[in-house]
């Protein structure tokens, strides 16, 4: 920087204005920036090569190893209580999955938090709609957050291994909070940016300050969700 430039802005911040001020503001706002990239970086790392893209081909199958169950999480139900669009997307991978053999049961988990609204019944008639027997889909009522159904899936359910399936971009944080969970998890990714590009981009965002929550609940805090009884529908989907 110049002599003049110097002189110029000790005139404009004189307060304030020092290369010793400068060098302090600068550190400090590298601090800053590194503490606001740890949480997203943290759910990228731990999830490396644990997450795969479900493709419009099945070549994508041969990356997911085989495991129990697949955890199916809630994305929203419309108007008509139906699944919306990405949730269905999520469902039909959960389809292909258990086709495919490399899960033997789904759980489904969603918000069943008030009168009129229940996302794991709509998620388990798609199911069944779309081939996948009854008695194989459990449901979970109180999967409020992705926290929430990864401690719920482990301690309530009893599920030890499982493959985890949302949008591409919850993924590194879906597979991370699991993992932190317990659970062996793998992730199926939808690629959203396909058919919803701006929706996508608005949930990428809100994925910046929701790695933030999830660092501190589930990596620092270890907050357990809403929990109950040990639930058996899972050993019997399996066992059937």
């Amino acid at each position: 920087m110049s002599s003049y430039t110097d002189a110029l802005l000790s005139r404009l911040l004189p307060w304030t204005w020092s290369r010793a001020g400068l060098r302090r503001g600068f550190q400090i706002l590298a601090a800053l920036s590194v503490l606001a990239l740890a949480p997203m970086t943290w759910a990228w790392l731990d999830s490396s090569g644990r997450r795969v893209t479900a493709g419009p081909s099945d070549a994508w199958l041969s990356s997911v190893p085989t495991m129990p169950v697949a955890l199916v999480l809630g994305a929203g139900l419309t108007a008509r209580a139906a699944p919306t669009p990405m949730l269905r997307t999520r469902l039909d991978i959960g389809v292909r999955l258990y086709r495919s053999g490399k899960v033997h049961a789904l759980l489904v988990s969603g918000d069943n938090s008030r009168v009129g609204y229940d996302e794991p019944s709509a998620m388990r008639d798609y199911l069944t709609a779309h081939g996948v027997p009854r008695e194989k889909v459990v449901l979970d009522y109180a999967g409020f957050d992705t926290w929430a159904s990864c401690v719920r899936a482990r301690k309530i359910f009893g599920a030890s291994r499982a493959v985890v399936v949302t949008q591409n971009f919850h993924l590194p944080r879906a597979v991370t909070l699991c993992r932190t969970a317990g659970l062996d998890t793998f992730g199926v990714g939808d690629d959203s940016t396909r058919d919803w590009p701006l929706q996508t981009y608005v949930y990428a965002t809100r994925e910046f300050f929701a790695s933030a929550k999830a660092l501190l609940e589930a990596g620092i805090l270890r907050a357990d969700p809403l929990l109950g009884p040990r639930e058996r529908t899972l050993d019997q989907a399996l066992a059937s």
